[in-house]
């Protein structure tokens, strides 16, 4: 089962192409309800401590959980691991990547810690949209969004591949002090990114 879950932030939602599907659960936290409703899904779960979200008339279905301002988890995460419970095999966050910075790093590494637990999972707000990827390859369609970066997450990744880009890639190394696979171009109808050895983020990007 796929889980959707709308969080707070800006997003352009026509630059979103992730849709919530028939049998998806659709989770949003805290002001990230206003986010589900733009992008026209009602979410079955709406949680957090509704700092941001405020007084607002949610849908009889939906299931509220208020939890505590002070707590150990962000709202984001709290939704992962109820989303997790819920039997989710597969996750996507929508909004979390702008406002304020520590946020948007402890939103991406739920991604990093989602592929530990075999979960695929990505987070995008139109404006980006972000994967992690540990040893292994996709395949990236030609898409709206017009940049393409790998950002090394590991002290040395080794083995990365990118085809199918302006800029290509054959077995290089990247190191964490020294990101220089960024503001590549998908040429092709398609890129294949590989990594045989280490953590990246796979970023997606539009001008702005």
């Amino acid at each position: 089962m796929k889980a959707l879950i709308y969080t707070g932030g800006a997003i352009l939602a026509d630059n979103v192409t992730e849709h919530a599907k028939g049998n998806d659960l659709i989770l949003a936290a805290d002001s990230g309800y206003r986010n589900a409703r733009t992008m026209g899904a009602t979410p079955a779960v709406v949680l957090g401590d509704f700092d941001s979200l405020g007084e607002v008339d949610l849908p009889k279905s939906a299931e509220r959980l208020q939890v505590p301002a002070e707590k150990d988890f962000t709202d984001t995460q709290l939704a992962v691991d109820i989303a997790l419970k819920k039997g989710a095999s597969e996750i996507v966050i929508i909004g979390g990547l702008d406002g304020r910075l520590d946020h948007t790093l402890s939103n991406l590494a739920i991604l990093e810690d989602l592929q530990k637990k075999g979960i695929p999972a990505l987070i995008t707000n139109g404006y980006n949209r972000v994967r992690y990827l540990f040893a292994t390859s996709t395949l990236l369609p030609k898409s709206g969004f017009r940049y393409l970066s790998l950002l090394a997450l590991s002290e040395k990744v080794k083995g990365v591949s990118v085809e199918g880009c302006k800029y290509p890639l054959k077995n290089a190394t990247l190191t964490r002090d020294f990101q220089f696979a960024v503001s590549n171009e998908i040429t092709e109808n398609c890129a294949l990114v590989s990594v045989r050895k280490g953590g990246i983020y796979l970023i997606e990007s539009i001008d702005t």
